[in-house]
């Protein structure tokens, strides 16, 4: 027998026989994979960079001993912060829809009262139980997540929440997060001075009754940095 006769049966016996549902679920996967892609590239194409927005005059002139994410619980007491209660959370992102790990998120805002923790805003009419400010870095899925209240008016103000990130030192954006709906927004000149539809849409937020914790709220705000902390 010539090894011409012989070469088919080799083959048959070294490579492994391939079934047609094997093939189908190999395109399956391929198929799924591209599809996964494109939905990802087309959800990335559609991130809007949140719009930068004034510090304001009243970021903590002295930072509290108490520096976490719960807000509504200052250490050392036990009285919960007046105020609807409210999970805030979200994702930092790139523009491709990249998580951005190590970065640090901080947010201050007003108590139920309508007052800063900052000594220029400081009276007796200070909710003591409230942190009013906090802290908290996004491990590598870009996650965080805050527990405080839903903001409230105060003077000429719509409500909102001002939020600050920093990576090694540097800071990437200062903006402010908007209560959606609220029916001061539309007089609120910080609010109204972001000229982009889009952008102004993506700084308001809805608060809608949690799913994890009666009788409290849950906000998500994701925010899309135009550049990378490392650009």
């Amino acid at each position: 027998m010539t090894d011409a006769e012989t070469a088919p049966s080799a083959l048959n016996l070294t490579l492994p026989q391939v079934s047609n549902h094997q093939r189908r679920t190999v395109l399956h996967g391929l198929l799924l994979g591209a599809l996964t892609c494109s939905a990802h590239a087309a959800w990335a194409q559609s991130l809007i960079a949140t719009p930068a927005q004034t510090e304001g005059p009243f970021y903590p002139d002295r930072l509290p001993l108490d520096q976490d994410n719960d807000l509504v619980i200052v250490s050392g007491r036990q009285t919960p912060a007046a105020g609807e209660i409210t999970d805030l959370s979200g994702r930092i992102l790139d523009l491709r829809g990249n998580p951005l790990g190590g970065v640090t998120i901080e947010i201050w805002q007003v108590d139920h009262n309508g007052r800063y923790i900052h000594s220029g805003d400081a009276s007796a009419r200070n909710d003591a139980n409230f942190q009013g400010f906090g802290r908290f870095e996004t491990g590598q899925d870009g996650r965080y997540r805050f527990r405080t209240i839903k903001p409230v008016p105060y003077s000429w103000r719509t409500p909102h929440i001002h939020v600050k990130l920093r990576k090694g030192g540097r800071e990437l954006l200062t903006t402010q997060l908007y209560v959606q709906g609220h029916p001061q927004n539309e007089r609120d000149g910080v609010l109204r001075g972001i000229r982009d539809p889009g952008q102004r849409a993506a700084v308001l937020v809805p608060f809608v009754p949690s799913r994890e914790h009666q009788g409290e709220l849950a906000a998500r705000f994701d925010i899309v940095l135009g550049l990378t902390p490392e650009s």
